[in-house]
């Protein structure tokens, strides 16, 4: 549990592991297509059978180490007025994870800061930080729940619908017949605020069938997001 956040005194040397730091376009979700600069933290707690980032954790290696000082140097030397914080998982650096948060959300040039969280971390902390810091307002969750085809949604923290703002987003990554059904479910039970997305795992879910499926279910208020960069580029390219 995370107590308090440092002083920028104290943070400003902590290290963490790496994988990239580059600009770009975001890919999905409400920020689709907007500028944006991507911080990728090394290490996940989670093993998705579909994972298109295996380069950021075990057995994978970090690219590099950086200080949080040099995190923010280099997000400084872009343009761009929007962040993704992602991984990996990270928020797994518990209060190293927070701080640099705390870092990026004092920048004022950054008007936006996303977290790409994978659904097994508890955000209360987060959340209860954000409503007491004015600073905070610009940071908002992505959380990716994680549904049987990606073989961890057992890790799952339910709780963690209890702390969404409308700002944040729920992504459901549906991958076959049973995703669909059970994210219905989920959104049933659990859903409260935030924006719900559907994406669809490419090689099993073809986009059209997704759009399909959501219509024909009559889900209104959730939004198919693809994944734009997978469209532009290579979808094996990094850095893009």
């Amino acid at each position: 549990m995370i107590e308090e956040v440092p002083s920028k005194e104290e943070y400003w040397d902590w290290e963490l592991p790496m994988v990239e730091i580059f600009e770009t376009v975001e890919g999905e979700g409400s920020a689709a297509g907007f500028p944006t600069v991507f911080v990728r933290v090394f290490g996940c707690n989670l093993r998705c059978t579909w994972c298109d980032t295996t380069y950021s954790y075990a057995p994978a290696k970090p690219e590099f180490q950086a200080t949080i000082g040099d995190i923010i140097n280099r997000i400084s030397q872009f343009h761009s007025k929007r962040i993704c914080f992602t991984g990996g998982e990270p928020l797994l650096h518990g209060k190293k994870s927070f701080a640099l948060l705390e870092a990026m959300a004092q920048l004022d040039t950054i008007v936006d800061i996303h977290v790409e969280t994978n659904g097994a971390i508890h955000l209360q902390p987060y959340a209860n930080y954000r409503k007491q810091n004015e600073h905070w307002s610009k940071v908002r969750f992505v959380m990716d729940y994680k549904l049987q085809g990606s073989g961890e949604e057992s890790k799952m923290e339910l709780e963690n619908f209890n702390y969404f703002s409308e700002k944040d987003e729920i992504k459901f990554v549906i991958a076959n017949d049973d995703d669909f059904t059970r994210a219905k479910e989920i959104i049933s039970s659990y859903h409260k605020k935030g924006q719900v997305l559907f994406s669809p795992v490419w090689e099993t879910m073809p986009p059209k069938i997704l759009v399909e499926k959501v219509l024909d279910a009559k889900l209104s208020d959730v939004k198919v997001s693809l994944q734009l960069h997978k469209i532009i580029w290579d979808p094996e390219l990094r850095g893009v």
